[in-house]
Parts: C-alpha cells; sequence; structure tokens
C-alpha cells in the first residue's frame, strides 16, 4: 500500500509543529542557554582568579604572623638579657 501524495502532505501537515517545536529550542539554546553558559564560564574564571589573590593574601600575612612571633621572641630574649646586664653592674 503506498502513500498518495495527500497522505505526504497530511503527514507534513502533523510533522509541521514538532519542526517548528525544534527550532524554537534550537533557537533558545543559541540565544539564552550558550549566552548564560558562557557568561557563568567568565565569572568562574573570575572568582578562581580572587580565590588565588585570596590566597596569597592568606599566605603572606600568616608568613608576617610567624617572623613577628619570632622577632618577639627575640626582643624578649634581648630585654631579658638588659636587665641581666643592668642587675649585674648595679
Amino acid at each position: 500500500m503506498a502513500l498518495t501524495n495527500e497522505d505526504l502532505q497530511a503527514i507534513a501537515k502533523m510533522l509541521k509543529p514538532i519542526h517548528d517545536s525544534i527550532t524554537d529550542i534550537r533557537l533558545h539554546l543559541e540565544n539564552v542557554t550558550d549566552r548564560n553558559i558562557s557568561l557563568l564560564a567568565e565569572n568562574h574564571g573570575n572568582l578562581i582568579d580572587k580565590l588565588n589573590q585570596s590566597i596569597k593574601v592568606a599566605d603572606k600575612s600568616t608568613i608576617d604572623e610567624i617572623r613577628v612571633n619570632i622577632l618577639t621572641e627575640k626582643v624578649n630574649k634581648l630585654e631579658k638579657e638588659l636587665a641581666e646586664i643592668k642587675n649585674r653592674i648595679a
């Protein structure tokens, strides 16, 4: 049983809304979804850069804190030695 021209036109008419829907979905993907994904990717990159900068600052802060602790200990030691020297002289 072969399909007639009318049958093919009827099938084409039934498939038209599906085709239009697929076209709308493709346009939405191109215009909205792809753009949003690009924006998210850009912002993700910016956040990674900011995080890396924060880590550098935190590392520097920790190093500075260690240096201050070492210097404080040295000052305390020198103050004790100076006090001992003063006591010996007096």
